[in-house]
């Protein structure tokens, strides 16, 4: 009798790895970002072509007008404006995380308000009136006011750090908004000075790119790690100190960064309203509460809104153009009251 030939099987076939879901949405923001980057160099009240922005990219230096417009502003201001929205939109999830507050924004540490404050002091007793000066005053009243606020809030009986931060940033912008209004009033021309800086723009801000670049590069650096001890700290402070996590140390470090962030920022261009708190929620709404997708997503989804809402405010007029500040309220207002009605979005 022949023995019958059991067949052999084919080997299976390996498994394939699932790309994760943040991979692909992060790739897909990073190609928005890049179809950003050239709307911001190529649109404008002066229409330049894809032909001519491609020769003149290759053959920097020309004495051509167009070569001019490039070189010296829309390309400076286009990358000053995605690094600008990614340090917004990375400072506004860190907050939100810091402050277990889905509805913060990057100002609620007095970020915005000393440097302001700060500002005002300059044009008063330095005689600072150049958009450098005004970089480094309120680079430095943003610092300074952060300070005071960590000073203040870790030493209140809140009942928790994080509560404690948020009303002494709140108190403390409150008294630093009433001085400048109080100096402001008195001086017409303080007043003028201010206004050039306080309504967020990247018009003529161009040049600023030298000064504001190793500060949002570093902050954007050490945000980016960040995304595993947010998790942690999620998880309530007893189970981070349980998991080996020195809470208050983590607290610090990740504040200082947002604070970083939010401080260049806002000394570069000015206080831009909603950038961070939409973009943060965007990131959390796409790829779900873990940090280490959400803060990069964060970062990508800032800088195409604050980007895209600039180069917008060049388009929507004949003449002239709309500030960025007054584009992303524009877009950040209604976001802001439907999130608000939306109890499901603003969990954290």
């Amino acid at each position: 009798m022949t023995p019958t030939s059991t067949p052999v099987s084919p080997p299976a076939a390996p498994a394939r790895t699932p790309i994760p879901r943040g991979a692909v949405l992060l790739a897909l923001a990073l190609a928005a970002t890049a179809a950003t980057l050239v709307a911001g160099i190529g649109l404008g009240t002066r229409d330049i072509s894809a032909t001519e922005i491609v020769r003149i990219l290759l053959h920097p230096g020309g004495e051509a007008y167009n070569s001019h417009v490039l070189w010296t502003e829309r390309i400076p201001r286009t990358f000053l404006g995605l690094l600008v929205g990614a340090a917004l939109g990375a400072s506004g999830l860190v907050m939100q995380a810091l402050t277990l507050n889905p509805l913060s924004d990057p100002g609620i540490l007095g970020v915005q308000q000393g440097a302001a404050l700060f500002v005002v002091l300059g044009i008063l007793h330095l005689g600072v009136a150049t958009p450098q000066g005004y970089f480094w005053m309120a680079l430095v009243g943003s610092a300074v006011s952060a300070a005071l606020v960590h000073l203040i809030g870790t030493r209140t009986n809140a009942g928790s750090s994080t509560v404690g931060l948020v009303l002494a940033g709140v108190a403390l912008a409150a008294v630093m908004s009433s001085l400048v209004t109080l100096m402001v009033v008195r001086d017409k021309e303080v007043y003028a000075h201010l206004r050039s800086w306080s309504v967020g723009q990247l018009t003529g801000r161009a040049s600023l790119l030298d000064e504001v670049l190793p500060f949002l590069v570093a902050g954007l650096l050490l945000a980016l790690p960040l995304g595993r001890s947010l998790n942690i700290l999620a998880l309530g402070e007893e189970t981070a100190r349980g998991l080996g996590v020195h809470v208050e140390r983590a607290r610090l470090t990740a504040a200082a960064v947002a604070v970083l962030l939010c401080a260049a920022a806002t000394a570069g261009i000015g206080p831009v309203a909603f950038v961070g708190l939409v973009g943060a929620h965007c990131a959390r709404m796409l790829v779900g509460p873990d940090h280490r997708w959400s803060l990069p997503l964060s970062m990508a989804v800032g800088a195409v809104l604050l980007t895209g809402a600039d180069t917008l405010g060049r388009l929507v007029l004949d003449r002239g153009e709309v500030q960025v500040g007054v584009m992303t309220a524009l877009f950040g207002t209604p976001f802001f009251v439907w999130l608000a009605r939306r109890r499901d979005l603003v969990r954290m």
